[in-house]
């Protein structure tokens, strides 16, 4: 339960950090510091730990490329590129629909059916998030729907990565296909590294820097160690229930740290939402799908 509480609080001060590090870093650049230390890391941990069973079977290909671009290239950019057009307090708010969109994701792929029930929850999680999408911070029109939208986008291609790497998981440690996962993506750091993006500002202060090896290192290598280790030990339920707990902690960071405001219609947002979420978490699938662990 600890590791579980950790794992929350690394993830839900995140956006904190992220925010500490946009002045001086581009969004793009700090999702290749996230690749380059993540696939250098647990490509070495899973190659330690698990030797010939780390290697990729020939035919799996594909898929991981494919994994790679939605699981990691894209949800790092396009959550970064969010959160710096919008709020730390929104991009928490909008957190708890990924399990909406992986439900979505599953019934179009045919790994679940159609549920009234569980469509309910998601037209109430969807219609809370909409005030967040599109209404303002603090009562001033703020500009951040294209942030918001972005947010969203990177909740969508991990849902799909989410469902498309369930089969992998038949096969490979939870590790190793993380693992893979950040290896291939390593395609796209030249890309995130672009000439409006250097790693290395010239100007960055010692407190940008120390933000960025914050996001490196706790949320990018320690959540998934902590996490496993996690799930080993308790339910994938009582797993997926902490996710509840992220979005606090980063609401709560964000007035007190960052000075943000609040949506307008906060509260209504946050019940629709959360509640929307809580109905599809708890009706349970018509064909279950295995937890699959968060690799960033």
């Amino acid at each position: 339960m600890v590791a579980l509480l950790v794992v929350q609080l690394f993830f839900g001060l995140f956006p904190l950090f992220g925010k500490r590090a946009f002045p001086h870093f581009a969004a793009s650049a700090v999702a290749g510091w996230r690749i380059t230390f993540g696939a250098t890391v647990l490509g070495a941990l899973a190659l330690v730990l698990h030797g010939r069973k780390a290697l990729l079977a020939r035919a799996d290909v594909p898929r991981v490329l494919l994994c790679g671009l939605l699981g990691v290239v894209l949800n790092m950019a396009l959550f970064l590129e969010g959160l710096q057009r919008s709020t730390a307090v929104n991009s928490a708010l909008l957190l708890p629909l990924i399990p909406v969109f992986t439900a979505i994701v599953a019934v179009v792929l045919r790994e679940e059916r159609f549920d009234r029930v569980r469509a309910l929850g998601m037209t109430v999680a969807f219609a809370g998030a909409s005030l967040i999408l599109f209404g303002k911070t603090g009562g001033l029109d703020a500009g951040h729907t294209v942030g918001n939208l972005l947010i969203v986008a990177n909740e969508i291609c991990y849902a799909i990565y989410l469902v498309i790497a369930r089969p992998l998981l038949k096969r490979y440690p939870p590790l190793v296909l993380t693992a893979w996962v950040f290896l291939s993506s390593v395609w796209g750091i030249p890309f995130l590294f672009g000439s409006d993006a250097p790693p290395l500002p010239a100007d960055a202060p010692a407190s940008a820097w120390w933000a960025i090896l914050y996001i490196v290192v706790f949320p990018t290598i320690f959540t998934y160690l902590l996490n496993a280790f996690a799930l080993a030990r308790v339910s994938a339920s009582t797993t997926a229930a902490f996710i509840f707990i992220q979005p606090m902690i980063t609401v709560v960071g964000a007035l007190v740290w960052l000075g943000e405001g609040l949506p307008e219609n906060f509260l209504v947002a946050t019940l629709l939402t959360f509640g929307g979420v809580w109905i599809v978490a708890r009706r349970p699938a018509v064909r279950p799908l295995a937890p699959v662990a968060k690799p960033d």
